[in-house]
């Protein structure tokens, strides 16, 4: 009993504070006062080192430490602070070197009743994978000869969500290397080990376990996306979503969509036209929870802000796709702010690329209508900044600058949606819809910011924007905005308007000679520059303790 209590006291002074790192309370005192006149640096605590490492083990092999772990015994905290210790032991090259010499006692972690232990053990085949050496034996040999890839596909399907986490996680890391491909994706798809035989004979919750495990894995590289799409896996989440009612299922898949559509390389295998079709029934069931159609929302918009994705994708899915949107946003459910808001801003994203601003002026009537609408509406502030983003989107801000300008058709839809707009208002013009938007808050300005930036593209937005002196005075004072991402965007627009006049009439204009100097000198100054903040100076202060 004194031996494992030496064990235990000794893990948890590893586990927490480093040996090599560590300067106790007691003698800090001593430091400070024999040593005063020198410079110290002090670290509580510290990551382990190799050197560490083997010092602990020397007072506690390996083979002692697992074999406390099967022991019962009365000291609070005893298996986590083991487990714990073990962690940060296998973390380091040294440790995740002994690794192999223990792997039947690994397997036999795997096998464990206590979830802290299996836990412990997928960590544990996690470090060998991370840190193997080049000399040492192929891990992937290891882990496929010690029968361990089928344990930790059990623990995604049976065990509790932590456990099952750091399976996946350590799956994840075997399926880095290239010569795990064949085991991850076995060619027989009546292997016991495939991922769609797991999934079909899984509750559930195991299911959607199942089905992030295959989102994990598209993400790690075009080369095991491509292996993914070619077992047939990336069908499954389709038809988890077709053969379910379940609202909370259909969430959570949605969600790996979500995910999915992150992934920078998952245009190119993730089946788009069917994926929009399945967006757009959602998006327009009528019995369907709001809730659901604003992600299914969502996750369109990002899937279609990418240019690329209609070299893949049937144009016509996505106008079908716009036209619910479009429809969506006139029904009394969209009344909610905040579903306004997301079916807004998935039009924005649709519009982000050419072909996509295109899709949502040129319908008729054009779907930008309703981001118009809103974008110059104050009675409605969070659907107002919304719908600014959405326009700053469509209207090209972050598109390359060639890009900028649409069709022709698409160009007057949009010229025309602004000025009937503004018709409608207490402004009257463009012009003064502009200005009323940068009179308002430092996040609304920052969003009219983006939008003028893309509309001085356009000769008419030039000239709406040079009408107001107003504006041209807000967009060129340095001090206006204290926010860095409001700076730099307040001196974009002002180098936007200035390359504009630059290339316009405008230029040879006598009237405008002071609003040419005012910009160029803006330009000059920087997004960060001006005199009020100019002399600023640093102050430097003693601290007010040690």
């Amino acid at each position: 009993m004194e031996d494992v209590n030496q064990l235990f006291d000794a893990a948890f002074e590893f586990a927490h504070y480093p040996g090599n790192y560590m300067i106790h309370a007691s003698s800090l005192s001593n430091v400070l006062r024999d040593c005063s006149l020198i410079p110290i640096t002090v670290s509580i605590s510290g990551p382990q080192g190799d050197s560490s490492v083997k010092e602990f083990l020397d007072r506690f092999p390996l083979p002692v430490i697992f074999n406390a772990l099967q022991r019962e015994t009365d000291i609070p905290g005893f298996e986590t602070t083991l487990v714990t210790c073990l962690e940060r032991v296998f973390k380091t090259k040294y440790g995740a070197s002994l690794i192999p010499h223990y792997m039947p006692v690994l397997q036999a972690g795997l096998k464990s009743d206590s979830a802290v232990v299996k836990s412990l053990a997928c960590k544990t085949v996690t470090c060998l994978l991370e840190n193997r050496d080049a000399n040492d034996v192929s891990p992937v040999q290891l882990i496929v000869s010690n029968g361990i890839y089928p344990l930790l596909l059990e623990y995604i399907i049976k065990s509790d969500d932590e456990v099952a986490h750091a399976a996946s996680e350590t799956i994840k890391s075997l399926a880095r290397f290239p010569d795990a491909t064949s085991v991850i994706f076995p060619t027989d798809t009546n292997d016991a080990t495939h991922l769609g035989n797991l999934a079909a004979r899984s509750s559930s919750l195991a299911r959607v376990r199942v089905l992030s495990l295959i989102v994990k894995l598209f993400s790690i590289s075009p080369h095991v996306a491509s292996a993914v799409k070619n077992s047939g896996l990336l069908d499954l989440l389709e038809a988890e979503m077709k053969g379910t009612k379940d609202t909370l299922v259909i969430l959570n898949v949605l969600e790996l969509y979500y995910e999915l559509m992150e992934v920078e390389h998952s245009s190119e295998f993730v089946p788009q036209t069917s994926l929009i079709q399945m967006f757009c029934s959602i998006i327009s069931g009528t019995s369907v929870d709001l809730f659901l159609k604003l992600r299914a929302m969502m996750i369109s918009g990002r899937l279609l802000s990418r240019d690329n994705i209609y070299n893949t994708v049937d144009e016509a899915c996505v106008k079908a796709l716009v036209s619910a949107i479009d429809a969506s946003l006139e029904s009394p459910e969209m009344n909610d702010t905040n579903a306004h808001e997301a079916a807004l801003d998935a039009l924005g994203q649709i519009g982000s690329t050419t072909k996509g601003a295109n899709l949502v002026l040129s319908t008729t009537p054009p779907a930008a209508r309703h981001v118009v609408a809103s974008a110059f509406d104050r009675n409605a502030l969070g659907k107002q900044l919304a719908a600014l983003h959405a326009l700053a989107y469509i209207a090209g801000e972050t598109r390359p600058k060639s890009s900028r300008i649409v069709d022709e058709k698409s160009e007057e839809n949009l010229r025309c949606l602004i000025y009937d707009v503004a018709a409608q208002s207490t402004k009257l013009t463009p012009s003064g819809l502009f200005l009323s938007v940068l009179q308002q808050s430092s996040e609304m300005r920052l969003a009219g910011y983006r939008t003028l930036t893309a509309l001085v593209a356009r000769p008419w937005g030039l000239m709406e924007i040079l009408s107001k002196e107003e504006i041209i005075n807000i967009v060129t004072d340095a001090t206006t905005e204290t926010a860095k991402i409001a700076m730099e965007a307040r001196y974009n627009c002002c180098k936007a308007i200035h390359e504009a006049f630059l290339c316009s009439n405008f230029v040879d204009d006598p009237r405008r000679l002071k609003t040419g100097e005012k910009l160029q000198e803006a330009v000059r100054s920087g997004p960060y520059m001006s005199k009020k903040y100019r002399d600023a100076r640093p102050e430097v202060m003693m601290a007010e303790g040690f």
